[in-house]
Formats: structure tokens, sequence, C-alpha cells
């Protein structure tokens, strides 16, 4: 049977419409302005003014908070938007190394447009130690764009939050507790804060005024001492079943023992992985026998050679260096520092946290990734 094909007239219509289309145009073009298009646009104008890049910062003041804790205000030379949990990295020259590290952001968000910005630090590295003991008033660092995923989403998180924080991690939660109070955030937060005693709680003094407000709870959990009005032990099933009930997120920031601990603690209240945060860590040391590779870096038209220790992750070998590379998480997530791999071993501390395009065409994190041989890397520009 042969094939009848039936005209149709919409289908008349447009072959009529598509022999007009040239002449159309052309028409269009002829009465069209002549006015010069756009250099920019509103859209990217206001992206300029949000994320900004690199920013100069002025040490404006050091408080102290504990034994080993303190808090460095800034002023910085452009307003600073960000959502409370977020982190910024930090960093300066010291030495002969360009050094910078990721710090939870501790202020309102009204301070932070005005340019004051705020990082409670622990003692406990390199470049806090730097902070600590040579830092002074005065002095110029560099503050990144706002980063990270750890803040409050209310579509996703409950209306209540219970959040747990050990020494310096509580510097998001104080944050959050900011916003709640401003009225940029609206959710029932209560903070379990584990210290060893009651002279280890930072940021106490601004966390109590919070809760005076009656918009925010605190309960402070010393584990070494035993003292009224604190709760004593570790904070686990009991504690946050005590202090919580119904559907509620569990936000957690703090060292990676306490993490180990709460991860059996909740896995027994059955509380569902949607409904847990974890704020990563910075990778540290390996527990390695220490040997020393070669590390040969490109970085644009530039080769370097550099020792890299195998206990080490091969972004501080490239910092130690004096290399100027990027970074900004350091815990392997961000993908900020994903460098091209030419050749040679490496192992990743903790889980493998690349994107499978960074798998599929070669990359690995500097910043989690220890040397196991000679190796060679292709790095990007630092901005």
């Amino acid at each position: 049977m042969s094939f009848v094909f039936k005209k149709q007239v919409l289908g008349l219509l447009d072959l009529i419409r598509f022999k007009k289309l040239v002449p159309n145009r052309r028409e269009r073009f002829k009465n069209g302005s002549d006015s010069p298009l756009p250099k920019t646009y509103k859209v990217n104008e206001a992206a300029k003014i949000i994320h900004p890049g690199f920013r100069k910062a002025v040490l404006t003041e050091i408080r102290d908070e504990t034994a080993d804790t303190k808090t460095f205000f800034f002023r910085t030379d452009k307003p600073f938007v960000f959502k409370a949990g977020q982190y910024a990295t930090l960093g300066c020259k010291v030495g002969d190394s360009e050094v910078s590290r990721p710090y939870a952001i501790v202020g309102t968000a009204s301070d932070a447009l005005d340019g004051k910005l705020g990082f409670t630090v622990k003692k406990t590295g390199f470049f806090s130690g730097y902070l600590f003991d040579e830092a002074k008033v005065g002095d110029e660092f560099t503050v990144g764009d706002p980063s990270g995923e750890f803040y409050y989403e209310p579509v996703k998180d409950a209306g209540k939050v219970v959040a747990i924080a050990g020494g310096s991690g509580i510097a998001p939660f104080y944050t959050l507790a900011c916003a709640i109070a401003d009225g940029t955030e609206k959710l029932d937060l209560t903070i379990l804060y584990g210290a060893r005693t009651s002279a280890d709680f930072a940021l106490k003094k601004e966390l109590d005024a919070l809760a005076a407000i009656g918009k925010i709870k605190v309960v402070y959990v010393t584990s070494d001492e035993k003292k009224a009005g604190f709760e004593h032990g570790f904070i686990g099933r009991d504690l946050i079943t005590k202090y919580a009930d119904g559907d509620f997120t569990v936000m957690m920031c703090g060292p990676d023992a306490m993490y180990a601990f709460l991860d059996k603690e909740l896995a027994a209240l059955n509380i569902p992985l949607r409904r847990i945060k974890k704020e990563p860590n910075c990778v540290g040391t390996r527990d390695v026998a220490e040997k020393e590779y070669k590390l040969t870096v490109h970085i644009g038209f530039d080769t370097y050679e550099v020792p890299a220790k195998s206990t080490e992750t091969l972004l501080v070998a490239m910092e130690r260096a004096g290399l100027k590379v990027p970074s900004k998480c350091r815990a392997g997530g961000c993908g900020f520092c994903h460098s091209r791999l030419v050749s040679g071993e490496y192992s990743i501390a903790g889980a493998d946290k690349r994107r499978l395009a960074d798998l599929k065409f070669g990359y690995i994190h500097p910043c989690c990734s220890y040397p196991d041989s000679d190796m060679e890397l292709v790095v990007p520009k630092a901005k």
C-alpha cells in the first residue's frame, strides 16, 4: 500500500512563516536601536559586590577566650555577605610561606556588611600558632569569600536544631544564634557545648547574653569537673534526648574524636542521616614513617622542585616551599585546590571526596593527599 501524504493547513502556515523568517529578521535589524550594548549588567555588578574574591583585612582586636583559644577581629576593605555557619580563609605571609587556613565566621550579618569580621581560633597548628604568638593589631591579612555548606536550610532541615559543639567548634553556632536574635534566621536552637572544664568555654559571655533573650538555649557540659549549673560527662544520647524530642536536625562542629563518639550515639537514636550535619575538619599530619620525596610543581609557565614529607599533605609541602597555591576547605571537599596529576603515587586522607570529573580527568586534591613517591603536579595559579 502506497503512502498517501495529507496536506495540513497548519503545516502550510509554518512554511509561510519559515519563508518570511529572513525578511522579518532583516526588517527588525533595520528598525532596531543603534545604541551600543551595555558593557556590564546589574546582576554581574551585584555579584562583584557580594563575591569580590579576596579582601584586604586589618587586624583590629585580639580577645582572649580560654587558655588556648582567642577571637581575632578584622576590618575588611569590602563588605561581606555570608550565611550563618559558613567559613572564610584567613591568610598572610609567614616567613617565606604563603599560608591560609579556613575558620568559621564569627559575628552578625550587619557587622559583616560594615566590614567587621571575627574568627575564633584554637591554637593547634602552624598558622594558629603564628596568630597567637606573633600577630598584632594593625597587621594586614587576606580574607577569602564565604564558603561551605554548614548552615541551616529550612527546606531540608527540621524547624528544631540541636547544635553540638566542642572547643572552637562553637563559632558557627554562636553566629547562628546571632542570626536568630536579629531575625535573619528562624528556628528553634539548642546548643550542647562540651569542654573539659568550666574555664574552657569560648564566647560564653556572648552566648549567655543571647540565651537571656530567650530565643536560644545553651547547655554547658564539662567532662573533667563537676560544677553546679553544668552538665557532666560527654554529650551523647542521654543528653540529646534530655533536651530535645520530636523531629530535629543535629549539627556538629568539633574534633574528630567527638564525631566518632557521636556517630554511634546518633545511630542508637535512629536519627536519619538527612537530619545530621557535620562540619569537616582540616586534614592533619599522617601517622607513618617519615620519608622525603621530590615534588615537581608546574604553575603557569614556571616549574618548581620542592621537598614533600610523607607525613604532610602536598598542599603543606608547597606552602612550606613558599609557593602561592590555591586552598580553601583543606578537607578535600570544595575542590578549590584540585590539581592535575602528571605522575606519582599518593594516599588520600579519609574518604575520597573528588567529583566524578576530577576522577575521570586525573585531578587530585593536594589539601588531603599525601605523597607515597616522587610526584609531579600541574597546579592552578592562586588568585
